[in-house]
C-alpha cells in the first residue's frame, strides 16, 4: 500500500517507519528541511532504541523515503496519515494549526479517493473539523473519508508499542473505510477495535488521564506514607496484587513530565468544560502533579540549607529513560531552581545533554555519574536510567564531598544507600 505521514515528529518518524518495515511504500512529509535532510540520510532526529537500524533498512531498501513535497506524496498515497504537533495554547486547548495547515495540503492534492487518518492526539471533533477543511478547499470533486487512529506510543519503547500494541483503535465512519486500516495492520495480528470517530478520539485521551491519574493517587499517598511512617513501595506493590488496579503507573516520584499527560489531561479538561461540565478530578490530577517539585525542593533545603554556592550533581535530564525528550521534564523544574538559587550545578544524562545545554548553558555536564559527582555535596536523581540503578554507590560516595542523596525516583533500597555511608532521602518511604 502506498502511505503518505505528514509530520516527522515523534509519532509521525515512528510510524512511518514501521508501516515501511511492514513492507509499504511510504513518504514522510515535513515543512522542515533541515530535518527532512537528516532524515534522509538515514539520521533520526530523535533518540529511540531500534529507530536508526529501521529506518537505514528501509532506505537502503527504498521503501521509505523523506520529502518536503506534501502535495506529490499525498497524490500517490492510498492512505493519507497527519502526524504533526498538537501543542497546548497558553489556556490549556489544543493548538490545532498544523493539523489545519496539513488538512488545506491535502485539500489542495487530493486527487483521487484516500482516506485520511488523524494519528495525532486531537481533540473529540476534529475528525470533523479535518473533514470540513478538505470539503471548502479541494480542487476536485473527489471524495475521501477521515479516520481517527490514535497512537499509544510510549517514548523509550516506541518501535515495540507499535509492532505489538496493546489495542489498535480505529474510528472509522463506516465498516468499509475500516477495512483500509485494517488491511494495513493485518501483519501484526494485535486486537483491532472499530469504534465511531468521536470514540476513537476520546480513548486516547481517557487513557492518558487515567493513566496520569494513577501517578498523582500514588504520590499523595507518598506523602501520607511520609507522615505516617509507612513504605509506598510496599503500598503500591500490595496494591498492584489486585487485578482491577495493576501494578503499572503506581511508581511514586517527582510526578509525570513529557509531551503527552500534561498535556492530555489540560485538553480533556477543555473538552469537558466546552460541554459545560465538571472538570474536578482532571484538575485535581494536574494540581498534585504540580506540587511535586515544589515539595522535593523543599525537603532538600530542610537537609542542605541554603545550596548557594554548594556543588549539585543531577543525575538524569530527560523526562523518562530511553528518550532524550526534554518536554515537560522534571529536571527542568530542578537545574532553575538550584541556577536561581546560586548553587554550582554539574548533570549527566546519557543522551539528553545536548538538548540539555540549549536551555541550560551555563551548566557544567559531565561525561559520567561519577565525573557529576566530582567534590559534590549533594547528588539529585531525577530520571529513572538502568545505567543509575547499576552505579557503584561507595564509589559515587567516595567522588563526593558530602553525602547527602536525594532520589527522586526511588531507584534504590534504602538500606543499600545507607550501607554506602550516604545520608539518603526518597519519596514516601
Amino acid at each position: 500500500m502506498y502511505v503518505c505521514v505528514i509530520g516527522t515528529g515523534y509519532v509521525g518518524l515512528v510510524t512511518g517507519t514501521v508501516f515501511a518495515d511492514l513492507g509499504n511504500d511510504v513518504a514522510c512529509a515535513d515543512v522542515d528541511e533541515k530535518k527532512i535532510q537528516r532524515l534522509s540520510a538515514g539520521e533520526p532526529v530523535i533518540y529511540e532504541p531500534g529507530l536508526e537500524e529501521m529506518l537505514q533498512r528501509n532506505l537502503e531498501d527504498g521503501r521509505l523515503t523523506f520529502t518536503t513535497d506534501i502535495d506529490e506524496a499525498v497524490r500517490r498515497a492510498q492512505v493519507v496519515f497527519i502526524a504533526v504537533g498538537t501543542p497546548p495554547k497558553d489556556n490549556g486547548e489544543t493548538d490545532l494549526s498544523q493539523v489545519e495547515a496539513a488538512a488545506l495540503s491535502i485539500a489542495r492534492a487530493l486527487n483521487s479517493y484516500k482516506v485520511i487518518v488523524n494519528k495525532s492526539t486531537v481533540p473529540v471533533g476534529t475528525g470533523d473539523f479535518v473533514r470540513q477543511i478538505i470539503e471548502r478547499n479541494r480542487r476536485r470533486q473527489v471524495e475521501f473519508d477521515v479516520v481517527s487512529n490514535p497512537e499509544f506510543l510510549r517514548e523509550g519503547s516506541a518501535i515495540a508499542d507499535t509492532l505489538e500494541p496493546d489495542r489498535i483503535v480505529i474510528g472509522a465512519p463506516s465498516q468499509q473505510v475500516a477495512l483500509w486500516l485494517l488491511e494495513l495492520y493485518a501483519p501484526l495480528e494485535r486486537p483491532m477495535l472499530i469504534t465511531d470517530v468521536e470514540s476513537a478520539e476520546l480513548i486516547k485521551y481517557a487513557s492518558n488521564a487515567f493513566l496520569a491519574m494513577k501517578i498523582s493517587f500514588v504520590n499523595q499517598i507518598a506523602d501520607i506514607c511520609e507522615a505516617a511512617g509507612a513504605d509506598v513501595t510496599q503500598v503500591a506493590k500490595g496494591m498492584g496484587f489486585d487485578k482491577r488496579i495493576g501494578p503499572a503507573f503506581l511508581q511514586a516520584g517527582l510526578g509525570f513530565g513529557g509531551s503527552c499527560f500534561p498535556k492530555d489531561t489540560l485538553s480533556i479538561i477543555q473538552s469537558a468544560k466546552r460541554y459545560g461540565l465538571s472538570a474536578d478530578l482532571f484538575e485535581a490530577i494536574l494540581r498534585v502533579n504540580k506540587e511535586r517539585i515544589p515539595r522535593f525542593l523543599e525537603r532538600i533545603q530542610q537537609k542542605l540549607g541554603s545550596v548557594a554556592k554548594k556543588r549539585i550533581a543531577v543525575l538524569g535530564l530527560a523526562f523518562k529513560p530511553n528518550t532524550d525528550d526534554l518536554r515537560d521534564a522534571k529536571s527542568l523544574e530542578i537545574l532553575q531552581w538550584l541556577l536561581d538559587q546560586g548553587a554550582e550545578v554539574a548533570a549527566y544524562d546519557p543522551v539528553a545533554m545536548e538538548r540539555a545545554k540549549e536551555l541550560f548553558p551555563t551548566v557544567r555536564y559531565a561525561q559520567s555519574a561519577y565525573e557529576a559527582a566530582d567534590g559534590a555535596d549533594a547528588a539529585i536523581v531525577v530520571t529513572e536510567w538502568n545505567e543509575f540503578k547499576l552505579l557503584n554507590l561507595d564509589k559515587l560516595r567516595a567522588a563526593m564531598r558530602q553525602p547527602f542523596l536525594f532520589d527522586g525516583r526511588n531507584i534504590y533500597p534504602p538500606e543499600r544507600v545507607r550501607k554506602a555511608g550516604f545520608e539518603y532521602v526518597s519519596i514516601g518511604r
